[in-house]
């Protein structure tokens, strides 16, 4: 965990790796809760037996599923101390490039690609890679970008 002191000192760290987060399996149950709660129920995702007769040969995590690990992924790389609140403010590209097999792990490796003033505090970009355990392509890249309120 990379914990920076100020808003300020992210600065000085763009360019840089900041590292990576823990493996994290994804589950069946993740993604069954996952198309519960947001009404994508597609078989490739929920019908384990039709599954096994797709494409992939098992159901595979939504790529929105994977996207929404975000927060909890990246918040395992860095921390910024001394702002008021942190809030995600989009994306500026998204790619979901190798299907998450349900059993399969994943992490999330980040890059500080950028730091700029914004009124009321920093906007934050950074390049986030879901790497898949045992892939050599990872399964989702994104341009993520947050502000730290002051």
């Amino acid at each position: 965990m990379r914990v920076f002191a100020s808003p300020q000192e992210l600065i000085g760290a763009v360019g840089s790796e900041l590292g990576a987060s823990d493996w994290l399996v994804i589950e069946q149950d993740r993604i069954d809760r996952f198309a519960e709660a947001t009404g994508d129920d597609q078989w490739i995702h929920v019908d384990e037996q039709r599954a096994k007769e797709g494409p992939f040969g098992s159901t595979i995590a939504h790529g929105y599923l994977t996207l929404s690990l975000l927060p909890l992924l990246v918040s395992q790389v860095y921390r910024v101390e001394g702002v008021r609140m942190g809030v995600n403010y989009g994306l500026n590209k998204l790619r979901f490039i190798t299907p998450v097999k349900v059993g399969s792990a994943v992490r999330a490796a980040v890059k500080l690609a950028s730091v700029e003033e914004v009124e009321g505090g920093l906007q934050v970009e950074a390049h986030v890679t879901v790497e898949l355990r045992g892939h050599e392509k990872p399964a989702a890249y994104a341009q993520s970008l947050t502000r730290f309120y002051l």
